[in-house]
C-alpha cells in the first residue's frame, strides 16, 4: 500500500508560486489566444520545478495539473481550490501505474468522449489558431510508423521461413500540458 510517510516517500507539498517562476511559462506565452490568462495563472511546484496552471477564461474552458504521486494530486488540487479562475478543481486517477494523474478544473476535457480532434482539444485549452495549426502541421509531418528497414530485417523462424508474427509497435501521444 502507498504511504506518504515511508522514509523514501518525498515531503508532499505544493508551493504556489507567482507565474513567472514556471519552468513553462514561455511555453504558454507563446500559445495561448488569451494572453491576459498569465496574469491569472500560478505556478505550482511540487518537488523542485515549478509548472504553470492556467485558469479558465475566455476561450480556454479547461486545464489539468499532471502528477506522478495521488499524494501531490491531492497536494496541488488543495493549492488551487482557493485560486480564482479553477472552478470544479478535480483529481482525476489514472488507471495504469506508468501513466500521471491529472489534476484538472474547468469543464471536462473533449477526449473524455472520445475526441482525438487536435484543433478541438487546442480550442478547449485556450490555444491560439495560429499554435494550432503550428501543432497539427508538426504532426502531419511527422512519420507514423518507423520506416521498413528501421526494425531490421524479418526474423526468421525457426523452420527457416520468414515468420509471419509482426512485433506490435504502439506509439503513444504524450503531451505535458495541451
Amino acid at each position: 500500500m502507498h504511504d506518504p510517510t515511508a522514509r523514501t516517500h518525498p515531503p508532499v507539498k505544493a508551493v504556489v508560486l507567482p507565474p513567472h517562476e514556471a519552468h513553462d511559462f514561455v511555453y504558454f506565452e507563446q500559445r495561448l489566444a488569451n494572453a491576459h490568462l498569465l496574469e491569472k495563472a500560478v505556478a505550482v511546484s511540487t518537488l523542485r520545478m515549478a509548472f504553470l496552471a492556467v485558469p479558465v477564461g475566455g476561450s480556454r474552458r479547461g486545464g489539468y495539473y499532471p502528477v506522478n504521486c495521488v499524494c501531490f494530486g491531492l497536494a496541488v488540487r488543495d493549492a488551487l481550490r482557493s485560486k480564482p479562475g479553477f472552478p470544479d478543481v478535480r483529481l482525476s486517477w489514472s488507471p495504469w501505474l506508468d501513466t500521471a494523474h491529472n489534476v484538472e478544473w474547468g469543464d471536462k476535457p473533449p477526449w473524455l468522449w472520445g475526441c482525438q480532434d487536435d484543433v478541438v482539444l487546442g480550442r478547449f485549452y485556450g490555444y491560439s489558431e495560429a499554435a494550432i495549426a503550428r501543432y497539427t502541421a508538426s504532426r502531419s509531418r511527422a512519420p507514423r510508423v518507423p520506416p521498413p528497414d528501421a526494425c531490421g530485417p524479418p526474423r526468421r523462424s525457426s523452420v527457416g521461413g520468414a515468420s509471419s508474427r509482426a512485433l506490435p509497435v504502439t506509439f503513444e501521444r504524450k503531451s505535458r500540458h495541451v
